[in-house]
């Protein structure tokens, strides 16, 4: 019962993540042109949105597809799988880039488009790792709103990582479409 709802909990709030980027992406300029750190006002609103999934949620956090110990054996590789690519996608990008301060701070020096590493076969790694996280607890957990809340973030992730394209073209332009037109947003192409 405690690993469903951990389970649970840790899929609310993944789930939230998209939607949460897909608000600092939409309104880039905004967030930059803001005297004070937009911090102030994105991480309560992150909160709430972990409160507000965590509400509507709460009725069906045990309703199970399934219960079977063996669940977990692929939940086990989705999660490696999921550390290995936060691992990759980390060691050439940085803190400050995986917390989005070149998004939010106008006056940030580092504006560099990172097309190496993980970044050669996937356009945003820690997305891909994301689902991973979210997949591998719905399987081992087989909680329906696990698959229900990753579903959500597939969908909510789409519409992200489309405003977030746009808005790393309008930064870095022709550099960054070519880089789009070669290199996959999540799935890296099987050779």
């Amino acid at each position: 019962m405690l690993l469903r709802t951990v389970g649970w909990l840790t899929c609310v709030v993944y789930s939230t993540i998209p939607a949460f980027w897909l608000v600092i992406h939409a309104r880039a300029e905004s967030w930059r042109s803001r005297p004070r750190s937009p911090y102030l006002l994105l991480a309560p609103l992150w909160a709430a949105m972990w409160i507000a999934v965590a509400v509507v949620t709460f009725r069906w956090r045990t309703d199970a597809l399934y219960a079977s110990p063996w669940g977990w054996l692929p939940a086990l590789g989705l999660f490696a799988l999921g550390f290995w690519l936060y691992h990759r996608a980390g060691a050439d990008f940085g803190l400050k880039r995986l917390t989005g301060v070149p998004e939010l701070h106008a006056n940030h020096a580092e504006q560099s488009l990172v097309t190496a590493g993980i970044r050669a076969h996937v356009r945003h790694p820690v997305y891909l790792a994301h689902l991973c996280e979210m997949l591998a607890w719905s399987a081992g957990t087989g909680l329906l709103v696990c698959f229900g809340l990753t579903l959500f973030a597939g969908i909510t992730g789409a519409a992200m990582i489309r405003a977030e394209d746009a808005e790393l073209e309008r930064r870095f332009g022709e550099a960054y479409r070519a880089y789009r037109s070669t290199v996959p947003a999540v799935l890296p192409r099987l050779r």
